[in-house]
């Protein structure tokens, strides 16, 4: 079994910046790919970014890139993701992914092994 823990979610205006922590714990890979999922209300879930541990690569979605980074500290198995001019559209229960091994294609990002329980994020305009 695989825990995640997310933190960093909360409430800020248009244009500010929040950053969002991962923590995973438990029976890991010694390679694992990590990502951030977030569903907004009557929203279906999408995938916002991965970052795979041992290649440090990254995949991020067209929709946030020029404004969302994902990043890790490997040794602590934690995933960040800071997320700078945010929008209204942003708003959001964003999720923690995990799974071992390399990424999966984008395609099979909804399988991923373990989501956490989510953090929200508010943004007002």
């Amino acid at each position: 079994q695989v825990q995640l823990v997310e933190s960093g979610g909360g409430s800020v205006q248009a244009g500010g910046s929040l950053r969002l922590s991962c923590a995973a714990s438990g029976a890991l890979y010694s390679r694992i790919c990590m990502g951030w999922f977030r569903q907004a209300p009557g929203k279906e879930r999408e995938a916002v970014a991965t970052i795979n541990s041992a290649t440090d690569r990254t995949d991020v979605s067209d929709s946030v890139k020029d404004r969302f980074t994902i990043s890790q500290n490997v040794a602590r198995n934690t995933v960040y993701l800071q997320m700078n001019n945010l929008k209204p559209e942003d708003t959001a229960m964003y999720y923690c992914a995990y799974s071992g091994g390399y990424c999966p294609p984008p395609e099979y990002y909804a399988g991923m092994d373990y989501f956490g329980k989510g953090t929200l994020v508010t943004i007002s305009s």
